[in-house]
């Protein structure tokens, strides 16, 4: 599309451009920050030029402040989609829980609606766990190639969504048509394998896309 190549994420039927519209600082209280209307030229911009992907999160702006809280991202994006009839069989949209003890059915379902409402949209193309719900090495940025499955039973990992809470949530909002399909950030491959399984366990869709760091200059997710 227009020069950009487009592929499936995983085995789903959902079509990404390579090259993606980050947002983590759109709207933010730094002082090199884009404002509204640089963020509004940027999709403009971007969908011109075959880029359908747009990555979010509840969590942005970073950094964030009163004037400018947490959430205010998708707002903008979601004025952006409002502008023009059609906006929104253009793009891909995907946006993040925040993850931790935040991740459970119950948040799950909830940050998506909140998420969904900044937007305004009836369904998120992909949605995400920023970080994973349960211990992991790898939750922090994804630096650690090393997983220690006894550190699920310390005391601070207790109380931990399990991996079929989960994926039954996320499979529950694909059948009421809030998603097309779930994933994960800053994980490893534990955790998108034991996904995997959960969502075969409890008969949901499985992962379709892991969102890890990569660059020139970190590749150890190819490990």
């Amino acid at each position: 599309v227009e020069g950009i190549r487009h592929r499936r994420l995983g085995n789903s039927d959902i079509a990404v451009s390579e090259l993606a519209l980050g947002t983590q600082r759109w709207g933010g209280a730094d002082y090199n920050s884009p404002d509204e209307e640089l963020c509004h030229a940027f999709l403009d911009r971007g969908v011109a030029a075959g880029i359908n992907l747009i990555d979010t999160a509840e969590q942005y702006p970073i950094p964030s402040d009163r004037l400018r809280p947490e959430g205010a991202t998708e707002a903008i994006i979601g004025r952006w989609l409002r502008k023009g009839t059609g906006r929104r069989n253009k793009v891909v949209l995907c946006s993040k829980i925040t993850g931790g003890r935040n991740v459970n059915k119950r948040s799950i379902k909830e940050d998506c609606e909140g998420s969904l409402r900044r937007l305004g949209v009836d369904t998120l193309d992909v949605y995400l766990l920023h970080w994973p719900a349960r211990y992991t090495p790898q939750s922090n940025w994804g630096q650690s190639l090393q997983y220690h499955v006894e550190q699920e039973q310390a005391p601070w990992n207790k109380s931990a969504a399990s991996f079929e809470e989960i994926a039954e949530a996320m499979g529950e909002m694909i059948a009421e048509g809030k998603l097309r399909g779930w994933g994960m950030c800053n994980d490893n491959a534990y955790g998108l394998t034991a996904s995997c399984y959960a969502a075969r366990a409890v008969g949901a869709p499985p992962p379709c896309v892991l969102q890890n760091d990569f660059s020139v200059i970190n590749r150890r997710v190819e490990e």
